[in-house]
């Protein structure tokens, strides 16, 4: 199991600064026996606001929860600010217990990295790791204290049930965004440049090596939408290129199995990419864990699966029955309340190519 926070350690842990950065490359690393069929997840909290929905995730009875990015809103380049931040978020009662219910791993967006829809040239991305890895209490010794971006992968359970999750990193390599007249989403356009990356040489390689490893299902999370189509917004699509490496990527590996699922957007939806892709790739949205979509109208996305989208607080589940003999996995959307507002079912034979 990962390691559970210890609130008392934090005023230690953020006198830390250590800035690290190197090419060394994170070990696999295989977790608890334990079987996994409940995974939280959500994005995007506002550590100064009330977090009500704290509760509502903790009775749904996680064993995991995948944390999204903007775990909290620091935007800042001052580490001293971006640690008081850290720690208010920490002190949140809620979040205590919610964090003590089972094991978590989270990644970061842009407005825990530091910088509104930061990339690479963030000067102060090697500073925001280490606080980032501290909040997170990533031990002293981690492959992750080392290498350069958040990224981490566990596998959950025994063969025949493993649960593979795969934290991407989305901003510490990635490459400037074309912009141009603003739409509705925001100013930035697809980019066709070869040379602009998301994910950096280095972690592409890892990533390799993580889908080549045997699991039944495979989570990939990542700070904004992949699959979603470019509407201003940050996505994956506004580097095309990018995105198709990374769903030939799922091909050439055979990794079956893979769900993917996302933050950022404040509001919450699925989208599904079909073509040039080896089986279906769900992309599962949820955002904001306390925060509503001001405007409430969501922008353009032609690989909607579903025409709803919620608004409101949500955080997702996804919910896999392995005492089927072809796995049911259900993803849900869930409101305050703990109520569904969006859901999609699949056959774990249905995520494997051919």
């Amino acid at each position: 199991m990962l390691r559970r926070l210890r609130i008392p350690l934090f005023a230690t842990l953020f006198m830390l600064n250590p800035v690290v950065a190197s090419t060394a490359e994170p070990l696999d690393d295989t977790s608890s026996e334990s079987v996994i069929s409940r995974v939280l997840f959500g994005s995007c909290i506002r550590q100064d606001r009330p977090t009500p929905i704290f509760s509502a995730m903790l009775k749904s009875e996680p064993q995991l929860l995948l944390f999204l990015g903007d775990n909290i809103y620091a935007d800042t380049s001052d580490i001293n600010v971006m640690r008081a931040k850290y720690n208010v978020l920490a002190e949140n009662k809620e979040f205590q217990s919610l964090r003590s219910c089972g094991s978590v791993m989270a990644t970061w967006d842009d407005h825990d990295y530091g910088l509104n829809d930061g990339g690479a040239s963030y000067p102060e991305r090697d500073a925001a790791q280490q606080v980032f890895l501290d909040f997170w209490e990533v031990p002293e010794d981690s492959p992750r204290r080392q290498q350069p971006g958040v990224y981490d992968a566990q596998i959950f359970g025994p063969p025949g049930k493993r649960v593979q999750v795969i934290m991407l990193d989305t901003r510490y390599f990635r490459s400037p965004l074309k912009t141009g007249p603003r739409q509705v989403g925001g100013p930035y356009l697809p980019d066709e440049d070869p040379e602009k990356t998301m994910l950096g040489e280095t972690q592409w390689r890892w990533l390799e090596r993580q889908l080549r490893l045997p699991a039944e299902l495979r989570v990939i999370a990542s700070g904004i939408q992949v699959v979603a189509e470019a509407a201003g917004q940050e996505t994956w699509a506004n580097l095309p290129h990018e995105q198709q490496r990374l769903f030939d990527l799922v091909k050439s590996t055979d990794a079956g199995g893979v769900v993917i699922v996302s933050g950022d957007r404040h509001w919450a939806e699925v989208s599904v990419a079909s073509d040039d892709v080896a089986y279906p790739l769900i992309d599962a949205t949820s955002s904001s864990l306390n925060q509503k979509h001001p405007r409430g109208t969501p922008t353009r996305n032609q690989f909607r699966d579903i025409p709803k989208t919620y608004h409101e607080e949500n955080f997702g589940v996804i919910s896999i029955d392995w005492n089927e003999v072809d796995p049911l996995v259900t993803i849900d959307i869930l409101d305050m309340a703990g109520a569904p507002q969006i859901k999609k079912s699949i056959r774990l034979s249905e995520l494997q190519a051919n």
